[in-house]
């Protein structure tokens, strides 16, 4: 039975691109059969790779079949993943982020975590030599996935592992990392065809503070202006997401790229509440712009507070 090989919901690049790196790996270096799938439309980055290095997007599932086999790639929170995933039979994981817990399987599996800033950077690490075998669409993915979660080694996330193996895949690419960076974040920073509610969901995990439920949002831009122009659209539609997705309140951090730094909206009392607590921040308006935050994983979520 063919393995499925996903990563978590709202797939960003790590999430598309990951899948896709494995799926190859169990089915041409370890012989066993594997397919990349998606668990959500992927974002303006994550098709940017798929088209850049002519790869098939894969088909997008909504659910696992009990008994099916899958491996996890770019996460291990059962929130971000099927419903019905501790129904499958999970045989791996492949994870760069906090262990969470929750998730059953059948058996001993193989469960690799290591704090890197990027998945891909850790498959390239478990294929050993057999790495110098990616085509090079597998290393043009591993590359992006890199730099997209790097923000191209920009991210405090990022150590001198995922900068060496970058490195390493551009050279054999014959790759200019400046370049090719500011081609992958133009990529990401076309939000013009995506509704608010879109916006909001696009690259954002749930995380719950003191009993209130978030949806942590983050855009990545190189313009921030664009997405910032929206505010007051965004900040209504927050409610109605907030509503359909079952969380108190969205928290919108939109990343300024190139000056690192976010900004945060604050549409009522508790975001503002949350800033205080969080940043020790004073949010007087509807905007707050934090200076050196850029990562969710580093920098936002650790630090939430009420």
């Amino acid at each position: 039975m063919t393995v499925q090989v996903f990563g978590h919901k709202s797939p960003d690049t790590d999430s598309t691109g990951s899948p896709l790196i494995w799926a190859w790996y169990m089915s041409e270096i370890k012989g066993t059969p594997a397919e990349a799938k998606l668990l959500g439309e992927p974002n303006t980055e994550a098709n940017f790779l798929l088209k850049r290095w002519n790869l098939t997007k894969p088909d997008i599932i909504s659910d696992v079949e009990a008994g099916a086999p899958c491996v996890i790639v770019d996460t291990n929170n059962p929130a971000e993943l099927p419903a019905a995933i501790n129904e499958a039979n999970v045989q791996a994981i492949i994870d760069h982020h906090a262990l969470i817990g929750g998730i059953k399987t059948k058996g001993p599996i193989d469960i690799t975590i290591r704090p890197l800033a990027c998945t891909a950077t850790i498959m390239v690490d478990l294929m050993g030599a057999d790495a110098a075998k990616m085509p090079e669409a597998m290393k043009g993915a591993a590359l992006t996935c890199i730099l997209s979660d790097t923000l191209e080694f920009r991210s405090p996330t990022t150590t001198p592992h995922d900068r060496e193996v970058a490195e390493k895949l551009a050279s054999d690419l014959g790759i200019d990392i400046p370049s090719y960076a500011a081609e992958m974040f133009a990529a990401k920073s076309d939000v013009s065809s995506f509704s608010d509610a879109e916006l909001l969901r696009m690259d954002s995990k749930e995380y719950e503070v003191e009993g209130t439920k978030f949806r942590v949002s983050v855009l990545e831009t190189t313009s921030p202006a664009t997405v910032l122009d929206r505010k007051d659209s965004l900040m209504e539609t927050m409610k109605s997401v907030a509503s359909e997705d079952g969380v108190d309140q969205v928290l919108l951090f939109v990343v300024d790229i190139l000056n690192e730094q976010s900004t945060l909206l604050v549409p009522n009392d508790l975001v503002k509440s949350v800033a205080a607590a969080s940043f020790g921040a004073d949010a007087s308006g509807n905007m707050l712009v934090l200076p050196g935050v850029v990562s969710r994983k580093k920098q936002i979520i650790p630090n939430l507070k009420l």
